[in-house]
Parts: C-alpha cells; structure tokens; sequence
C-alpha cells in the first residue's frame, strides 16, 4: 500500500470533510500542532515508569485525536466526536492530585531535572502553541469553545506531571 498520494505536491492538503486548503492554513497549523503535541507525549511516555501515568498519557493522546479531528473539519455537521466539558473536568482532576502531592508547588523552576519530566515540559510548551494556533483559528472560523478550554486545561495538566516526576 502506498501512503502518498501525490494530491499535496502543489501545497494543498484535504482536511476531514474533503475541503482542500493550502498546507499553511492556521486550520492545519493548529490541528499539527497538536499532533505534534501528541508524538511529545508519546515520547516522555517511553522514560515514565509509573503505570498510572502511563495509561494516562495514553488517555490524554487518545482524546488528542478528537481535538484534532474538530479542527481538521470545517462542516460542524461531519465532526462525530466532541470534547465535552466532563473532560476539562477529569484534567482538572488530575492537575489538583499531582499538584497536591508535592512539597512546595508554587514559584518557576528549571526544566531538565530527568529525562521524562523534561519531555513533559517539552510537551506543555508545545500544547501552549497549539493553544495560541486555535485560538488565532478561532478569529476566522467557528471552533468550539470547549477544545480551547481543554488545550489551556491540558497545559496546566502537563506542568503537574512534569513537577511530579522532576
């Protein structure tokens, strides 16, 4: 099976709903950064020793692909999975366990104290990009208000988990 396809090589690229639009289109910075997001995740998730964060990262980078997917579709109508606001919660949930298991969480620090906090920092400034790439999205098309509130939820997620395992 062949993966390309030859339909790109003039600088266009379809999105979700077969719209064709040029490869630099704020729609297809925004959904890429958040795959780039992902690959970072996945990669600081290979140095994690803890199961529980783990399959969390996992879970993170799974809803990943429905964020992504909402931004690749410019018809509301051919988006069929949602952020919904039970996910900003369980994010939040997860920001006040890590943050309440450290000694003094407050104040800026150095990244770079292990390999997968590192990572996980690497991955939070990533998912403050992303952020800024949707919200500049959202000055042009409709985007959901609730994929903004998660990617900015994440963020703080992903300072958490780094400040946990540095």
């Amino acid at each position: 099976m062949r993966i390309y396809t030859k339909t790109g090589d003039k600088g266009t690229t379809s999105l979700f709903d077969g719209n064709r639009v040029a490869k630099d289109d704020i729609r297809v910075e925004s959904y890429g950064t958040i795959d780039e997001l992902g690959s970072f995740m996945g990669l600081a998730k290979n140095y994690v020793e803890d199961n529980d964060i783990k399959e969390l990262i996992e879970n993170i980078q799974n809803k990943l692909f429905t964020l992504a997917s909402n931004l690749a579709t410019e018809d509301e109508a051919n988006i069929k999975f949602h952020i919904v606001e039970d996910d900003i919660v369980f994010l939040e949930g997860i920001i006040d366990k890590y943050m309440n298991l450290l000694d003094s969480p407050m104040g800026f620090i150095v990244p770079g104290s292990n390999t997968k906090s590192a990572y996980l920092h690497v991955a939070r400034t990533v998912c403050r990009r992303a952020e800024r790439r949707i919200i500049s999205l959202s000055k042009l098309a409709i985007v959901d208000p609730l994929l903004i509130k998660y990617v900015n939820r994440l963020s703080d997620c992903l300072y958490a988990l780094a400040r946990f395992l540095g």
